[in-house]
């Protein structure tokens, strides 16, 4: 006997939720937030309108099915099954949050707040939940395979991202690595910078974009879709000892970028999730390239 589907619901705390909890009481948090200038109502409503698309997804799932609700700080211990029907509820940041613990299952991103987020990633309404999960369960929906980022160190840790990843020094110290390339004669340099940036066509939309306008690179930005990663080096410093001609190209689907730590402490995370980060040390190597899984995007 074949197991109902499950729904799987990704959800944050919104800001209101964060204020009370910090300041104990909706008045204290309204007052806290008008010696700055802001009116809590402005707060109170966005809350109101994430909590109301959650509640009417919620509803919209058949009674005969299973549900399970994860919060974002949550999602690196929740386990998610194969069968799982993941809905993610709240800003296209989020989605890409969820991606990086998925392994195929479809994702349909509900925007909570229509008008106010790009909606790259959360594509439908709350309203929509009703007609579409059916339809995905049933297999009878677009769904888009998105390009991910994944960096594998040499003692077997891996990371996956749908944005980017980055490497880099915690806090603002100077990260110091040795970085090469493959299939380039073996080139490598080594380096003093802020940090390392690799990401993917859904990324061009994000923190890749941003640091590509700055360095008016004449790369063209990959598709979401696309087996192509771009990477850049931010500020790289040069000296006697460091270089700074390997600073920006493109990763092809079998290429690596490898980067190798020359610094007491380095880290790795993806989609600016610096809590679930990967933490290396002096020797160790990192490879960064196109993950062979994509994230499964309903359209």
């Amino acid at each position: 006997m074949s197991l109902a589907p499950r729904v799987v619901l990704v959800h944050r705390t919104t800001e209101y939720e964060e204020l009370v909890a910090r300041h104990g009481t909706h008045g204290q948090a309204a007052f806290f937030l008008s010696s700055r200038g802001r009116d809590i109502e402005e707060v109170a409503h966005r809350h109101h309108l994430a909590r109301r698309a959650l509640a009417e997804v919620t509803a919209a799932i058949p009674l005969t099915w299973r549900q399970a609700l994860v919060e974002r700080a949550d999602l690196d211990r929740f386990l998610f099954a194969p069968e799982d029907v993941v809905v993610v509820v709240g800003q296209d940041g989020l989605v890409a949050n969820a991606a990086k613990y998925l392994a195929g299952q479809p994702v349909v991103g509900i925007d909570a707040e229509p008008g106010r987020n790009p909606g790259v990633l959360v594509r439908h309404r709350a309203a929509d939940a009703a007609g579409l999960l059916p339809e995905v369960v049933a297999d009878r929906v677009a769904v888009a395979g998105l390009t991910m980022v994944e960096a594998v160190t040499d003692d077997a840790q891996r990371l996956v991202a749908l944005n980017e990843i980055y490497l880099g020094a915690p806090g603002h110290q100077t990260a110091r690595y040795r970085l090469g390339l493959d299939g380039d004669r073996g080139a490598v340099e080594s380096q003093a910078s802020s940090g390392v940036l690799v990401g993917t066509g859904t990324g061009a939309t994000g923190w890749l974009r941003s640091v590509w306008q700055e360095r008016h690179s004449v790369l063209p930005l990959p598709g979401p879709a696309d087996d192509r990663l771009l990477w850049f080096v931010r500020e790289a410093w040069p000296s006697p000892a460091t270089g700074t001609s390997l600073v920006s190209g493109d990763l092809a689907a079998r290429r690596r970028l490898t980067v190798t730590v020359e610094s007491e402490r380095l880290v790795a995370f993806g989609d600016g999730m610096e809590a679930d980060a990967v933490e290396l040390t002096w020797g160790q190597t990192v490879r960064v390239g196109v993950c062979e899984e994509r994230l499964r995007l309903v359209g």
